[in-house]
């Protein structure tokens, strides 16, 4: 199912009644979601995610703009009828009934040509427990299950509707570390083998990149760049988007452009063509170093992680805005621990420049 945001606006109104500021939750998102495919709705806590979200179930009525599924307007169309499932960040399950119980719950309240026999809801039933894995655990109660277990129930009850539209809002967010990364990978492998259309919601930038077809970057309700994970990664169109993305964060540094030079400092980093003489904002993704004796950029080492197959050195520049400066390395090079001074060149297309005032992307050519 194809979902279309058109110029969809949330404004709430202010709580100061005397200030009379209003809130602009979301502002003027337009988005088509391709039919079958996972979207990552990414930003950080206030950004308008779960707004976005919401609204799209109905359980939010937008300001203005509108919500279609497929050639259906539904932006007026009650939560129940718009055939979407949603999964709740506290899984929001029944604690006195049963697995089966609280799947079945769902399709026990389907009315006139929708309604169907015992049998027939029991047999979606297990197949959705199937699916996702908790078949065996059906006449459990919630207190007795795991929370990934729980978070499964929570899928299967949003799945045996068979709704056009399933919805996730910070589903992981409640499991500890591995069991997150066990269940994004399930999410992931329900989504493919089900083909239901999925918006997911998430602050978390590594949960959004790893599964979701395409992300959906936002910050104060506006919408700073859509686009598959790994391309906003590599291109990403403001220093915002550049930050959020990417774990160790990227390296931000004060520099300039003179004469077709970046320059840290006193270091000349690299030659660029296309850009005009100016103070700059550089980002540097923490791979995009080479360790040189006899780099251009110098710095002051102050520790060496080793993390298996890299190695992390931290390390600091005067004209680092970043706390530290963190690069990842092959645990090949060999790093002299007794030397203070640390050089690198740098791996032009890990280095973005971005303008001083806008903190807008500024492209340029490698000489």
């Amino acid at each position: 199912m194809k979902v279309v945001l058109q110029n969809l606006t949330k404004i709430f109104p202010s709580r100061d009644k005397k200030a009379g500021k209003e809130v602009v939750a979301v502002n003027d998102f337009t988005f088509e979601i391709p039919d079958g495919k996972l979207i990552g709705l990414l930003g950080p806590s206030g950004c308008g995610k779960s707004t976005t979200l919401y609204m799209i179930s109905g359980l939010q009525k937008p300001t203005s703009g509108k919500i279609f599924f497929g050639d259906d307007d539904v932006t007026e169309l009650s939560t129940e009828n718009r055939g979407i499932g949603l999964v709740f960040q506290n899984y929001a399950l029944y604690p006195h009934m049963t697995v089966k119980q609280n799947i079945l719950f769902p399709l026990q309240n389907l009315k006139g040509a929708d309604k169907l026999t015992k049998d027939q809801m029991l047999e979606r039933a297990y197949e959705v427990a199937k699916l996702v894995q908790i078949d065996e655990l059906m006449e459990r109660k919630p207190s007795e299950l795991s929370g990934g277990q729980q978070q499964r129930v929570a899928i299967a009850r949003a799945l045996v509707k068979m709704p056009r539209v399933l919805l996730l809002d910070e589903p992981l967010s409640n499991l500890d570390a591995r069991l997150r990364l066990q269940t994004r990978e399930e999410i992931r492998r329900i989504q493919k083998e089900t083909n239901i259309t999925t918006v997911f919601v998430t602050h978390d930038q590594e949960e959004a990149m790893s599964i979701s077809d395409m992300i959906v970057v936002m910050k104060l309700g506006v919408v700073q760049q859509i686009g598959k994970p790994q391309e906003v990664y590599d291109d990403p169109t403001n220093l915002f988007v550049a930050k959020f993305l990417g774990t160790p964060p990227i390296n931000v540094l004060s520099g300039r452009v003179e004469n077709g030079r970046v320059y840290i400092g006193k270091d000349a980093i690299m030659d660029v063509k296309g850009v005009e003489n100016q103070e700059v904002i550089i980002g540097i993704r923490p791979e995009g170093f080479e360790l040189n004796e006899n780099g251009a950029l110098r710095c002051e080492m102050n520790n060496v992680e080793v993390m298996g197959r890299d190695v992390s050195i931290v390390s600091t520049n005067p004209a680092s805005i970043s706390p530290c400066i963190r690069s990842i390395i092959n645990a090949d090079n060999k790093v002299d621990l007794a030397n203070k001074t640390v050089r690198y060149n740098v791996k032009p297309h890990k280095v973005f420049l971005f303008n001083k005032e806008t903190e807008e992307r500024i492209r340029y050519e490698v000489k």
